[in-house]
């Protein structure tokens, strides 16, 4: 069976050159006679593997030294109670609401401290991000936090929020490496790798040496504390070795593709593609508000339920899976990563115009 196009927000799509290295892999990694799924990860080959995975991903988003970068468990869902627990010294930290994701870890922050609702686009169903140019922080704000790409509702943040002397908080989940990002405008960048980078089970945390301290709130668990996992090196407790070794393989087919400010322009030709129709289209619309539209994420609908689920239906014969919306929005999602050739975007949109003709 030929692969699919597969526009899943997550897991997601990988590139085939990573598959195919694993494969190749898969019984006898490097001349050790095993897999990577079976050797220990205090071994000589599996710190190879963590160690270059780090100094490649240092690499593309020339993160500075001042930066540790730790590969943990829990997914980014984890972290929405890490990083009040680690970070809240003043017990008090400022939210901007753009989506499921953001207002999730902003109840999670609520039960470890002052956690401030300081701006939110709930009221448009998210189809927006929130003016930052007009926000005011808390003065006494340990940090301000935001998820810089909504996965289900298809908005990214068109600037920066200025926090000035506030640590900047980004969940950048499905975003993550489709684009160059000055890591020094953020305390913490993290993301949850299985929507751009690898397989679900590994989360990265990019995070700034001066939040990472032994004063954290008494209650937060050995292993989630930034400290423990930072002198360790990700190693105080059994990694996701598999999934490292498969980001780590990421890593290089980035570097080998050019770096990010290829894949940006990569995503902003594949996303064109698709904008381009939806705006042109008398029955495919899109969600989002043009001005923060993701180049990752692309809800659109008809206006009718019953022809949603006919497109997605359809969609299966046109080699076109995981098309379907998410709840929240209803309608259609095509999530266009980094390994999303552009020969997908292409049959969608081929598929789209011939169901317009169909059914408009």
């Amino acid at each position: 069976m030929s692969r699919v196009f597969n526009f899943s927000a997550g897991p997601a799509v990988l590139p085939e050159e990573v598959l195919k290295e694993a494969q190749a892999g898969m019984l006898d990694y490097d001349g050790t006679g095993m897999s990577v799924m079976e050797m220990s990860h205090r071994s000589k080959a599996f710190a190879g593997i963590i160690e270059t995975a780090e100094a490649d991903l240092r690499e593309l988003m020339n993160i500075p030294s001042n930066y540790h970068v730790l590969f943990l468990q829990g997914g980014a869902t984890q972290q929405f109670a890490a990083i009040p627990m680690n970070l809240m010294k003043n017990g008090v930290a400022d939210y901007i609401v753009s989506g499921s994701w953001s207002k999730k870890a902003y109840k999670e922050a609520k039960l470890y401290g002052d956690a401030r609702l300081i701006a939110s686009s709930e009221d448009k169903n998210f189809s927006y991000v929130p003016d930052v140019d007009s926000l005011k922080f808390s003065d006494d704000a340990d940090y301000v936090y935001i998820c810089q790409n909504e996965t289900i509702y298809g908005t990214k943040y068109p600037k920066l929020p200025s926090t000035g002397n506030i640590p900047l908080v980004s969940d950048v989940s499905s975003m993550f490496l489709s684009e160059p990002m000055n890591v020094s405008d953020y305390g913490i960048i993290y993301g949850g790798v299985q929507k751009n980078v690898g397989p679900a089970g590994v989360v990265i945390v990019i995070i700034r040496d001066d939040l990472i301290r032994e004063d954290v709130n008494p209650q937060t668990p050995t292993i989630m504390r930034y400290i423990t996992q930072s002198e360790a090196k990700s190693l105080s407790n059994t990694p996701p070795c598999w999934g490292i070794y498969i980001c780590g393989l990421v890593f290089k087919w980035l570097k080998n593709m050019g770096g990010l400010d290829v894949m940006k322009q990569r995503n902003i030709d594949k996303a064109a593609i698709l904008y381009d129709y939806l705006d042109s289209s008398k029955l495919f619309k899109g969600t989002a508000d043009k001005d923060c539209r993701s180049l990752m994420n692309v809800p659109f609908i008809t206006g009718s339920d019953e022809l949603d689920a006919l497109f997605v239906s359809e969609a299966k014969d046109h080699n076109i899976e995981s098309i379907k919306g998410h709840r929240s929005v209803g309608g259609m999602r095509a999530s266009i990563y980094n390994a999303m050739p552009k020969a997908g975007v292409e049959a969608l949109v081929e598929f789209m115009e011939s169901f317009e003709k169909a059914h408009a």
